[in-house]
């Protein structure tokens, strides 16, 4: 009898907790065929080579890799998105962890700055790139110039200055990256401030009583509370630098194609003017494989910093 209750209870604590997991099911099943079978279905493609019309598919192994491995223009699109993500990681964060602790202070109007800082992420990226294209252009009519920057740089005295900043293959790059971190900052900007905002005001208390000033207690208070989030930030920040593409579509004409490729206008080349979907799905495979290989890379040395 003791052998047969104890079978009876831990058949009904299994029961108990399977109706527990009835409340994950929608979310795994989501997950599942959003996430993980297209994952599965785009390595499948990765090791064939099809036009996407056809219903046959040539196996040709891992040779779209190997073709990936020399293609300049591939790498060339790698490195433009990184250098948009290093603009991002530095200037943007930096830009919003300090508006995040100007607002996290008692200042006048500061729930007015909360909302302003956070309209540029809420803007679409299509309508931001159209504005700041105009902002940028550089033509004329009537003599003056019709682009808002090159306007005003000729009327304060700063004609050496104008430049034709969207068609220079030098300074094109930049500005897209600038933009990106105006669009961008208030992103990071809301996620530090929620995070300042949990830090026990009498860690700085203790602080002041021991006498630090300012400075050691944004390094030795301030940071390691905020170590967190920054990580967390900075990993969002490289997910979505990385794909920037839309802003890039809007800004920029198809004439300086290669100094603005990023490996999201690569992956739609292959897609749209090859029609090579096996090599665009290897792409993506290589692409994804960075991204996860850096995210976890950022997650290591915030755990080491942590144990230090």
């Amino acid at each position: 009898m003791p052998k047969a209750a104890a079978k009876t209870f831990s058949f009904r604590e299994f029961i108990e907790n399977s109706k527990s997991f009835l409340f994950i099911v929608p979310a795994v099943a989501i997950f599942s065929v959003f996430y993980i079978y297209p994952f599965f279905e785009i390595f499948h493609l990765s090791l064939h080579e099809w036009n996407g019309i056809s219903l046959t598919k040539t196996f040709i192994g891992l040779d779209n890799f190997f073709e990936l491995m020399h293609d300049g223009h591939w790498w060339s699109s790698i490195s433009n998105a990184g250098y948009i993500t290093l603009m991002a990681l530095t200037f943007q964060n930096a830009l919003a962890f300090m508006l995040a602790l100007a607002c996290d202070r008692e200042i006048k109007m500061k729930r007015f700055y909360r909302v302003v800082f956070f309209i540029p992420p809420v803007l679409s990226e299509i309508v931001v790139g159209l504005i700041w294209q105009w902002i940028l252009y550089s033509g004329m009519q009537g003599g003056q110039h019709i682009g808002l920057l090159n306007y005003w740089l000729t009327k304060v005295g700063f004609a050496p200055l104008v430049n034709d900043w969207l068609s220079d293959p030098k300074t094109v790059l930049p500005c897209i990256a600038i933009v990106h971190c105006w669009k961008g900052f208030g992103w990071g900007f809301i996620m530090f401030l929620a995070g300042l905002q949990t830090i026990d005001r009498q860690l700085y208390e203790a602080a002041r009583v021991d006498g630090a000033n300012s400075f050691r207690t944004f390094f030795y208070v301030t940071v390691p509370m905020m170590l967190p989030v920054i990580v967390v930030v900075m990993i969002l920040t490289i997910l979505g630098s990385m794909q920037v593409f839309v802003l890039i579509l809007s800004m920029v004409s198809q004439g300086l194609v290669y100094h603005t490729d990023v490996p999201v206008t690569r992956i739609l080349a292959a897609m749209t003017g090859t029609s090579r979907y096996g090599y665009a799905c290897a792409m993506g495979v290589n692409f994804g494989l960075i991204l996860v290989a850096v995210s976890f890379g950022l997650k290591s040395i915030s755990d080491r910093m942590k144990q230090a």
